[in-house]
């Protein structure tokens, strides 16, 4: 199995290959894997790979699937020895139709995470001896380390991706705007948040220019001027901010209007040109966040890329200018002729 598992990085064939490997090894009826969600509030359970049970079998709800897994913390596993009368247990009518005599359920994890569940379905009742539910446990963490390398793999290639299309935009694109609207779609996405921003700094009026934005309503988006002396200054002296609570942290502007466009967490990095600092890009979280050091770098590194855009059309700009000049100052030489 574990072998199976290091050659599969498809993430759907690696949760059909969990579930097929607890009914193969364990002997059940069926087996379920359920991932969590953590864009929903609070972070709920849903099933994603199923085996030996009919389309029409309906599991618990998210949120009772996140009361088991807190149940599951607390234990290790839950053992049912009864599915079809066990208080634990919903749907019971439904169980005894499908002929799911017994339930054995273990965590996912992910560093010290419970990050999915694991649910084992038999025919017949059963006790389930310390030994099945340790290998049960141990298949489960197998299957959590597979799903967290797919999981890596799949955010390495988000990774390449989008420094890829930077620098294609960057190569055959010198409108400013499109780039940076290019650019916070995609960082969007690749961190899985729910918008994105670029803000260039207006030294004269000491605010922070709106660029370009992705997944912000123009309510707020035309709340009013954005201070470079009094949101998040401490971007604009090159440093990385992470606001863990939008709706209260110091240093943060508009925090009504945050609260109202449902913006819970935000990570703020500069956009350097040279070594100056000359904006900031925004990324915002409708949940409560904590950007990891590896996200935090990502984004930094999108920065600079962006800071690098922003330089290369500034210098095309300021060559068509001199060009320009040239011509008009040729043509004032000849016309002295």
């Amino acid at each position: 199995m574990s072998r199976a598992f290091g050659t599969t990085l498809e993430k759907e064939e690696l949760l059909d290959l969990i579930v097929q490997s607890a009914i193969d090894t364990m002997g059940g009826k069926a087996a379920c894997l359920f991932l969590r969600d953590k864009d929903k509030t609070p972070p709920l359970f849903f099933p994603l790979a199923q085996k030996g049970l009919s389309k029409n079998y309906l599991h618990v709800e998210p949120k009772e699937a996140l009361r088991a897994a807190e149940e599951i913390l607390r234990k290790g596993y839950i053992a049912i020895y009864d599915a079809t009368s066990d208080p634990r247990v919903h749907n019971h009518d439904i169980k005894k139709a499908e002929g799911v005599a017994s339930i054995l359920v273990v965590p996912i994890m992910v560093k010290d995470e419970v990050t999915g569940l694991l649910s084992l379905y038999t025919a017949t009742t059963r006790r389930f001896s310390e030994e099945e539910i340790a290998f049960l446990k141990a298949l489960s963490e197998q299957g959590g380390m597979a799903i967290e390398r797919s999981r890596l793999i799949e955010q390495i290639r988000k990774n390449t991706e989008l420094f890829y299309d930077l620098a294609v935009g960057m190569n055959s694109n010198l409108d400013l705007k499109n780039i940076m609207e290019i650019l916070t779609e995609e960082v969007a996405d690749t961190f899985g948040v729910k918008a994105a921003s670029v803000r260039l700094l207006d030294k004269e009026k000491q605010t922070l220019q709106l660029i370009a934005s992705y997944g912000l309503s123009e309510k707020y988006l035309n709340k009013g001027a954005v201070s470079a002396e009094k949101s998040l200054v401490e971007a604009l002296k090159g440093n990385v901010i992470v606001v863990d609570d939008a709706s209260r942290a110091g240093g943060v502007q508009y925090k009504k209007e945050k609260k109202e466009e449902g913006i819970a967490s935000i990570l703020c990095v500069p956009i350097k040109a040279l070594d100056e600092v000359i904006g900031v890009l925004r990324l915002y979280s409708a949940l409560p966040r904590k950007f990891s050091e590896d996200e935090i770098m990502l984004a930094t590194a999108i920065a600079h890329q962006g800071g690098l855009a922003i330089q290369n059309a500034s210098c095309v700009l300021m060559l068509k200018e001199d060009i320009k000049e040239l011509k008009e100052d040729m043509w004032s030489h000849r016309s002295w002729f």
